[in-house]
């Protein structure tokens, strides 16, 4: 099967496809850490199907078990697959040397594509120039918007992680925040670390970098508990994952304190939490659409040689709050697993 590759002086003339971003399109990002690789294939649903000779794409994340944002993720991915006529492989470690390894698993396989994600870029470079010396398309998505040109990638499709934590510190100033905790589950990802990092810049009250363990949660309850009852001026707790937030609010009330809790990412009991108003809001950067956009920008790729964002600009599917105001509008999908 034809691969025809283009190295990025080649490419067409760049335009600015960031058309998601003005859209502010809702949804959520991720964290990992801890667990181990999860190998197949995988399909969806589609209204459609393309006529084009079948293809393979490898779906390579830095997933943690029991990190539900990874699902939506994968959705998307698949639904793409299923329309695209393509053959969908889905891999995935936290760890990530043994990222690097399952991209190498995919080089191997002589796959049509790749997408990866990028939460610690430097563990991914050799690889990754493996796959364009094989002449083998790179994308990212979710994480790595700071460093997909230098490692060569294509396209990338997710939110500035710096910008949404930015956001997000505004919006504390705005509830009238004063003393906040930013929880970090995965020591040494630059998505995370960016996010905490943006809130600080822009948040004109007090914050703290707090890490847990993501991988183990009744640690992670037990420590921001501590941290509640350590300082009873903390009013906001902000977590970057659903299942982070959930955990917050049964440690907040195992402290007795009166700390409300706000997050990044969504899922279908972030959903309710925010409707019952245990959780003010979420930054979503719309996780379904991130695996969807990334599978179909290699098969439109393959087909007919397009570039999302012109191989200049990355495509953001955030960030945007999702509170009281309008969470009805989004819980119907998140319902369904795919917001």
């Amino acid at each position: 099967m034809d691969r025809t590759f283009h190295p990025r002086t080649r490419r067409i003339a760049p335009f600015v496809a960031t058309a998601a971003a003005s859209m502010l399109l809702i949804a959520g990002c991720s964290s990992s850490s801890g667990g181990k690789k999860a190998e197949e294939s995988g399909g969806a649903v589609s209204a459609g199907k393309a006529s084009t000779p079948r293809m393979t794409v490898a779906l390579v994340t830095h997933q943690a078990p029991g990190d539900t944002f990874w699902d939506i993720v994968r959705k998307g991915a698949e639904a793409a697959a299923a329309k695209d006529n393509v053959k969908l492989i889905y891999s995935a470690d936290p760890n990530a040397g043994n990222q690097a390894n399952l991209v190498q698993n995919a080089i191997d396989q002589k796959v049509d594509g790749i997408a990866i994600t990028l939460a610690k870029p430097d563990a991914m470079k050799d690889v990754v120039s493996k796959a364009t010396s094989a002449k083998i398309p790179v994308v990212g998505l979710n994480s790595g918007v700071s460093d997909w040109q230098k490692l060569g990638l294509m396209e990338f499709f997710g939110q500035d992680e710096t910008v949404a934590g930015e956001a997000l510190g505004k919006r504390l100033n705005s509830e009238g925040a004063k003393n906040a905790v930013c929880v970090i589950q995965e020591q040494g990802n630059i998505g995370l670390t960016q996010r905490c990092d943006g809130v600080k810049k822009t948040f004109s009250g007090k914050t703290e970098t707090l890490y847990v363990n993501g991988t183990d949660m009744p640690s992670v309850k037990s420590t921001i508990t501590a941290k509640l009852k350590q300082d009873s001026a903390i009013d906001y707790v902000v977590t970057l994952g659903a299942p982070y937030a959930l955990t917050a609010v049964q440690s907040a009330g195992d402290a007795g304190s009166k700390a409300k809790i706000a997050t990044f990412d969504l899922n279908k009991d972030l959903t309710g939490a925010i409707s019952k108003g245990t959780i003010q809001f979420a930054v979503d950067q719309q996780p379904y659409l991130q695996g969807y956009l990334a599978v179909d920008s290699l098969w439109l790729y393959k087909t007919n040689g397009n570039y999302s964002g012109g191989g200049e600009q990355p495509i953001l599917t955030g960030p945007a709050f999702v509170d009281k105001s309008n969470v009805d509008a989004v819980a119907q999908f998140a319902a369904k697993g795919t917001r």
